[in-house]
């Protein structure tokens, strides 16, 4: 009987410790988002579980899925923001690309003045194809002259996010 209590008390124990290392090893496993330092969250407060670099969105995602729509959580750098709102921003995704990131259900602006911070965002990346009075919208709104805005006059294949929440670090 002692014998059977003992090995109990040492199955338990191991149970007991086994589960601690494997919420320990989740926390420790969870990308750079425990590092990072948040300076201000915008839209629907979110915990990034894995953080897709948009520099590597392209490389680890096939175009099928980026039809479709993919739900990822990305983090990249700001490279324009609308100056009349802040309703839509620019992110590079490479040397020849950047994403147009739109905020769910106009819910929420970023501030004008980020260009070139990094950011932290949930929700959907897609492609789609953005019509010549879409594209003109965005000149005019980026500050862009006349003559710059009329010169566009063809829709255009791009990558856009829609992003559900934003945080700023």
């Amino acid at each position: 009987m002692k014998n059977i209590f003992s090995f109990l008390a040492v199955g338990a124990l191991f149970v007991v410790l086994n589960a601690c290392s494997s919420s320990q090893k989740t926390i420790t496993e969870t990308p750079a988002a425990d590092e990072v330092e948040v300076v201000g969250t915008f839209g629907a407060d979110f915990t990034p579980d894995k953080i897709v670099s948009a520099n590597s969105l392209l490389a680890t995602h096939s175009e099928d899925k980026l039809i479709d729509t993919l739900q990822v959580t990305l983090q990249g750098e700001v490279k324009k923001v609308c100056q009349a709102k802040g309703c839509w921003m620019t992110i590079t995704v490479s040397n020849d690309e950047e994403m147009m990131v739109k905020f769910k259900d106009y819910g929420f602006f970023m501030p004008k003045d980020i260009s070139g911070r990094e950011v932290v965002m949930h929700g959907m990346a897609y492609y789609q194809i953005t019509p010549v009075d879409e594209l003109r919208h965005y000149a005019e709104d980026e500050g862009k002259s006349a003559e710059e805005v009329a010169e566009i006059t063809e829709p255009k294949r791009e990558l856009h996010f829609l992003a559900d929440g934003v945080k700023l670090i």
